[in-house]
């Protein structure tokens, strides 16, 4: 019982980035930037959606959930991140890791089941274009949206739960710039087994689910884009789906390789490029992808500037 309590009063070092302390300026520089940019982005792309009326179309409505998710995903771990570059102690206490970890997985697990509704929302534009205001109604759209939530907040709740039952006798060092549930594993003097297979099931479970809803669709996307007769129509159907594809592909493809992969709990070090990846790069370039090779939110971005 005592060490139960000493756990879920210990205080993390979290090293980050300090076996480069020559290039502690550099590196707080560009992920100062990654971060601004992150947030102007993805907010701005929220502010947009929900000021502008002709964006308010389930594709949107999707997007802006999708920046909204990538923003909390950036807070999350950032600014922690920032303050450890010039911090002497670098400490965390156990709640702090869990709440970092909860934003995290609340955000990641959202973006999973968005990218996929974003994909079937393509499907039946493309495929029953007739029949999409009837098929994509507001309330489904709402009643996706918020199950997305929803199950990113069960999801982060489940493991959460799950490292309760973990106690941490070992080293309190996390060589880790954020606190992930797998450096946690690695200090816990408890056999982690059961945490990495609730792991392995819950995420794999929401990865592949999401990922089956992605390729059905593109595959039916794919099929009816390739039986149409006129190539102005195949060209502007798969502009349409470009963005999506490209985000929906590094996100799972990141994800998939840090979380799902054999021995992922073991890994070490190896875990800081792909967690940089998905946690800082990708909230930082979705904004763009989508925004870039999107002729309406560009002209609704030209008109607003105009305005102005």
């Amino acid at each position: 019982m005592t060490e139960d309590n000493y756990s879920l009063t210990t205080e993390f070092i979290l090293l980050g980035f300090s076996d480069h302390p020559e290039l502690k300026t550099l590196l707080f520089l560009v992920f100062l930037a990654i971060y601004l940019v992150t947030m102007v982005g993805n907010l701005g792309l929220v502010v947009l959606i929900y000021m502008e009326r002709r964006l308010h179309t389930p594709m949107y409505i999707f997007l802006g959930n999708l920046a909204l998710m990538d923003s909390c995903c950036s807070c999350a771990i950032t600014p922690k991140m920032l303050q450890n570059f010039f911090s002497v102690d670098r400490k965390m206490s156990l709640y702090e890791c869990m709440a970092q970890f909860y934003f995290l997985c609340l955000a990641e697990t959202a973006d999973c089941f968005l990218l996929a509704v974003m994909a079937y929302d393509r499907f039946v534009a493309i495929c029953n274009p007739l029949q999409y205001h009837t098929m994509m109604s507001k309330k489904l759209c709402l009643q996706m949206t918020t199950g997305a939530y929803i199950a990113g907040n069960l999801h982060s709740i489940i493991h959460i739960g799950f490292l309760f039952r973990l106690t941490f006798c070992r080293s309190h060092v996390i060589k880790h710039f954020f606190c992930d549930v797998l450096p946690l594993y690695r200090l816990s003097c408890v056999d982690p087994y059961i945490n990495e297979l609730m792991i392995l099931i819950f995420s794999g479970s929401v990865q592949i689910f999401s990922i089956n809803i992605v390729l059905i669709s593109y595959f039916y996307i794919l099929f009816t884009i390739f039986t149409m007769k006129s190539k102005e129509g195949r060209s502007k159907a798969l502009s349409t789906c470009a963005s999506h594809f490209l985000s929906v592909s590094i996100f799972y493809g990141s994800l998939l390789y840090m979380y799902i992969r054999p021995s992922s709990v073991n890994e070490g070090d190896k875990d800081i490029p792909v967690a940089i990846f998905y946690t800082l790069v990708i909230p930082l370039l979705n904004p763009f992808i989508y925004s870039l090779r999107n002729k309406e939110v560009i002209n609704v971005i030209k008109r607003t500037m105009k305005i102005r």
